[in-house]
């Protein structure tokens, strides 16, 4: 049987984003610019990128019994998410990043992750009985790290292509996850925080793949930002350069290029065409304010690997 649809794991969040001249500290009340509550968290703006896509999406994580969590799952269905596996954690808030920006862009965020904190075992089970007819499995790190080794271990069990997003970054994972990650896709800082050393570039990309090759993992794709990506596989390595674009809010950017990956991927393209429709994702979407606001559907973003002749 073909792979039907991918699942992903990971945290929903609502983001409260305050707009003001300049941060305040500690002990300074400012007045604010402007206000917004926005959809967002890893797991959810990357369903909603592979969603917009017309890639059969499942949700599987939690949000709480509060008006934010009906609100975030409306915004997930309204993208075409099913949102069947999301439990509503009637005991916890939705989790909400509380988030200040100044007129330079600089920004502090204070994150609470409410129901995305209480992520265990039960979610996993329902997770596990998704997997037949899994083309992937999405993870990133913003929910409890025992949840997702057991997903991981899940898939892989089930013969399911893991794609592991490590952000926020950190560097402390378990050494057994390494193994059953199918495709690591660190950005530059996090690439660093992994395998202690700086990366900046190609050179040091392909360094830094080298090692987490040693610990098992099978690909390594590393997003450098304006510059490119990097892919390193058990037989090859490339680069693919960044598109060029008029970068407004590179907010989802990431998210973007992870769902373009594994949307690519899931319909039988390559690695190297799945990492240049990942770049080109990424790039539509820091073209445009917000997170899921921001992320690409299928047409634009056909129109613009055809525009750079890199379809």
């Amino acid at each position: 049987m073909n792979p039907t649809h991918i699942i992903v794991f990971g945290s929903i969040n609502m983001d409260l984003v305050a707009r003001t001249r300049s941060l305040p500290v500690p002990g300074e009340t400012l007045l604010g610019s402007s206000f917004a509550t926005i959809p967002g968290g890893k797991g959810a703006n990357q369903a909603v990128a592979l969603a917009r896509l017309n890639i059969p999406t499942v949700m599987v994580g939690r949000v709480g019994g509060d008006d934010f969590g009906q609100t975030l799952l409306s915004s997930l269905q309204a993208a075409g998410v099913e949102t069947t596996d999301v439990l509503v954690d009637e005991s916890q808030s939705s989790g909400v990043a509380m988030i200040a920006v100044d007129d330079q862009s600089e920004n502090h965020i204070i994150v609470i992750p409410g129901a995305n904190g209480t992520i265990g075992a039960s979610d996993v089970d329902r997770l596990t009985k998704r997997l037949p007819g899994t083309a992937a499995l999405l993870l990133q790190l913003e929910i409890p790290l025992p949840a997702v080794l057991a997903a991981a271990k899940a898939a892989h069990k089930a013969g399911v292509r893991v794609i592991l997003d490590p952000a926020p970054a950190r560097a402390d994972l378990p050494a057994d996850l390494y193994a059953l990650i199918s495709i690591m896709t660190p950005n530059a800082v996090e690439a660093a925080q992994l395998v202690g050393f700086p990366v900046h570039d190609p050179a040091t990309a392909a360094q830094a793949a080298a090692v987490l090759h040693q610990r098992g993992v099978e690909t390594v794709v590393i997003k450098l930002g304006a510059e490119g990506a990097f892919c390193a596989t058990p037989d090859d390595a490339f680069f693919v350069p960044a598109f060029s674009v008029q970068a407004i809010d590179t907010v989802a950017a990431g998210d973007a290029f992870n769902g373009g990956l594994a949307a690519a991927l899931a319909e039988g393209r390559s690695i190297r065409q799945a990492t240049t429709w990942g770049a080109a994702t990424g790039a539509l979407a820091a073209t445009k304010e917000g997170a899921q606001s921001s992320l690409p559907d299928r047409a634009t973003a056909e129109v613009f690997l055809k525009q750079h002749d890199r379809a």
